[in-house]
């Protein structure tokens, strides 16, 4: 039985299949989402939460899928033994959205839900000129954490300690000068697992001054898609919102 709410289909980019949404009608100035997984690797094919935000706004989705990756720029051999999550990213998906689409930054936003929500803050702190626009939800940013609780993490094929891991994580690649336009995130404050590191990374953004949008207070049962889909309105609005405001920018 097929679920899935609206027109998705699987494409190939590189050597990899990921997801592509189209609206029923696109955005008339081209803006396009990345979606990054979480580690259980869930999809929005059948969240109607995410699908009538996407496409009340007509905004296609590419969702790359990279498997327990955690969006990094070290080798995860069980997504591909050659290049990174990150370089897959960088050099082969933003690339197909500027051939298939005709677009290129600002127009390209991330979005993220856990793994996936600390990936997209991320990649967008390390490249805030191809991203200046992202919202990660429930993002899993100290996953050093989650390297101590899971001994069959294939972070522990790419990181040789968790302090080694901590210092690649998100937090950490914010540069004081440097940062991206336009930044969401969100956490459950029930998710015992991912709320202290979603709320240091706001006390971090604010004594460096860099202007950001949080929200850490919206129960919504902890960690996982029920919370998700609470906070996919705001999200994608802020998302939606920050587009245009790059699109008025004057440079």
């Amino acid at each position: 039985m097929n679920d899935d709410i609206g027109n998705w289909t699987d494409v190939t980019i590189g050597d990899h299949t990921a997801h592509r949404f189209e609206p029923l009608k696109r955005n008339e100035h081209g803006y396009v989402l990345i979606y990054l997984h979480g580690v259980h690797q869930g999809k929005l094919h059948d969240k109607p939460e995410f699908i009538e935000q996407l496409e009340k706004f007509g905004l296609p989705v590419i969702a790359p899928l990279t498997r327990r990756s955690w969006w990094t720029d070290r080798i995860c051999a069980e997504f591909d033994p050659a290049i990174s999550a990150q370089d897959y990213v960088m050099q082969q998906v933003v690339p197909y959205i500027e051939r298939e689409f005709q677009v290129t930054a600002p127009k390209i936003a991330l979005l993220g839900t856990s793994m996936g929500g600390q990936g997209a803050l991320r990649l967008s702190y390390k490249f805030p000129d191809t991203f200046p626009v992202v919202a990660g939800i429930s993002p899993a940013i100290d996953y050093q954490n989650w390297m101590r609780q899971q001994e069959d993490s294939p972070l522990w094929q790419m990181y040789d300690s968790p302090e080694q891991a901590r210092q690649d994580s998100a937090t950490l690649h914010i540069h004081p000068l440097n940062w991206p336009r336009n930044q969401f995130f969100c956490c459950c404050p029930e998710d015992t697992d991912w709320w202290d590191s979603a709320d240091r990374l706001r006390m971090k953004l604010y004594s460096l001054g860099v202007p950001h949008e949080c929200e850490l207070e919206t129960k919504g049962g902890g960690h996982g898609f029920p919370y998700y889909n609470i906070m996919a309105e705001r999200a994608i609005q802020f998302l939606w919102d920050s587009l245009e405001k790059e699109r008025r920018r004057v440079v």
